[in-house]
């Protein structure tokens, strides 16, 4: 379920006309909802084309936390930054405190807006496991927020959006000066950054978490004495620059190398970033239209249109990975079904990136009845194609294997707007920055027939995606 938002008409422009933009604060101020509460006065702005990255390098500073998230093939993208409203949640009940936090968040909003399919929107990222493993933990296991600015991309449009709170006393002055020097900021400034040059790839050190061919082995081992038929594996590689990593390029470079793929970056407010590129959509609800993918099994890509097709081909006819992806399918449609559901999936297909390609089923469902897209995340993470099977089973192994937490890797990343509507991916394909270093992380399905070796090959196959992109 989600909460309608009431909707107030204004006068066209409304920031551009600094008076007219103060007179709305001042309305805000004696505004309350029932219970008291002051509400969230949202309300948005039509503006030119902009490079979302351009903006994510002039607010970084300001405003360390963020959310960045774009898919050039489906022509969208958004950034939001700052604060209005945040929840962090941890537990087996941090899926449902989030929803009930969204729920809550979203009926103190009034919109003030004309433009249609443009709603507050709120960001959410959860960790892999819902309490925390080794050492602190740079995010939380669940958390909410409603950005304070965000520009939005859809296909030829762009907006800029504000939430805001107005409380009695507040220094209107001050507020109105801060929405209106953002929207000067994303509406006029033209890209005049400077880019330091990266240095030498040989100067680059490079250090793997733990033995991953060990863990392969051991993990075989218990998979043949039935303890579980599946498990994946994550490797971390740590990466020290003898410079600091510049996080726009490192994400201009993703973008530009996958873009088919969704590019996103999340913030905390200690200067980390996990910042990737995941071909890997967990859930897409858009008129009460649901669209999950199973994705599992995976090979290279081809170096001439004739070894790609065979490599393609080899794919398709693998018993050992098309096991692995059907063990995914049948998990995605039997929990949508315990969800009260009725999934259709599509014929199995070929997605096809740049570097790799992987089995890919589709799967679609129609959402009959109300049904809060965190709800259903909470139902499918984590899928097999990030853990294994039987799902419970392999996440107790996962960290008894892995020398390292998880955090943000392979766990759900989106966001979800007040009309319903939302979009989760799996944080896979993906690195943890902060200042000179980075921790890249990439998985394996590991099950019977698997060879250690080829497994690292293939690990190494993603980790060479992300290396490309940083350096």
């Amino acid at each position: 379920m989600f909460s309608a938002v009431p909707i107030i008409s204004y006068r066209d422009h409304l920031i551009k006309d600094r008076k007219e933009l103060y007179r709305l604060l001042q309305d805000c101020q004696s505004l309350r909802k029932e219970n008291g509460e002051s509400p969230i006065i949202s309300f948005c702005e039509k503006i030119s084309p902009v490079d979302l990255l351009d903006i994510f390098e002039r607010i970084k500073s300001e405003y360390p936390i963020h959310f960045y998230w774009e898919n050039i093939q489906e022509e969208e993208g958004m950034l939001g930054y700052g604060v209005t409203s945040s929840g962090d949640f941890s537990g087996q009940q941090r899926f449902e405190r989030s929803q009930t936090f969204i729920q809550s968040c979203q009926r103190r909003i009034i919109k003030l807006d004309r433009f249609t399919g443009v709603t507050p929107f709120l960001f959410c990222s959860f960790s892999f496991f819902d309490t925390p493993g080794h050492g602190t933990q740079p995010f939380s296991a669940g958390r909410i927020i409603l950005p304070r600015f965000a520009a939005i991309k859809k296909g030829n449009d762009y907006f800029f959006q504000t939430n805001l709170i107005v409380n009695s006393g507040d220094n209107l002055e001050v507020i109105s000066e801060e929405v209106y020097k953002n929207y000067r900021l994303i509406q006029y400034s033209k890209n005049n950054l400077v880019y330091l040059p990266k240095p030498a790839t040989s100067n680059y050190h490079v250090y793997p978490s733990y033995n991953f061919q060990s863990a392969v082995t051991s993990a075989l081992t218990s998979i043949a004495a039935g303890r579980f038929s599946k498990i994946v594996l994550a490797h971390a590689l740590d990466v020290v620059s003898p410079a600091v990593f510049q996080v726009g390029d490192c994400l201009r470079n993703l973008r530009g190398r996958y873009p088919d793929c969704y590019t996103f970056s999340i913030s905390n407010d200690k200067g980390q970033h996990f910042i990737g590129a995941s071909p890997e959509r967990l859930l897409s609800i858009e008129n009460q239209q649901l669209i999950t993918d199973a994705l599992a099994g995976s090979a290279p890509r081809g170096k001439t249109p004739g070894e790609d097709e065979l490599l393609a081909a080899k794919l398709l006819n693998n018993e050992k990975e098309r096991r692995e992806h059907q063990a995914v399918s049948d998990f995605i449609t039997q929990r949508l079904y315990e969800l009260g559901l009725t999934p259709q999936c599509s014929p199995l297909k070929l997605l096809k990136l740049s570097n790799i390609q992987h089995l890919w089923t589709p799967i679609y469902a129609s959402l009959k009845t109300p049904l809060h897209s965190l709800e259903i995340v909470n139902k499918l993470h984590p899928t097999p194609a990030v853990a294994g099977v039987p799902t419970e089973a392999a996440c107790e192994q996962i960290r008894r294997y892995e020398s390292f937490d998880r955090s943000l890797y392979a766990a759900p990343l989106g966001w979800v707007d007040c009309d319903g509507n939302s979009k989760f991916i799996v944080g896979i394909r993906s690195a943890l920055i902060y200042d000179n270093q980075a921790r890249l992380y990439a998985g394996a399905g590991i099950v019977k027939g698997s060879d250690p070796v080829k497994e690292l090959g293939e690990i190494q196959l993603k980790f060479q995606a992300l290396f490309k992109a940083l350096v």
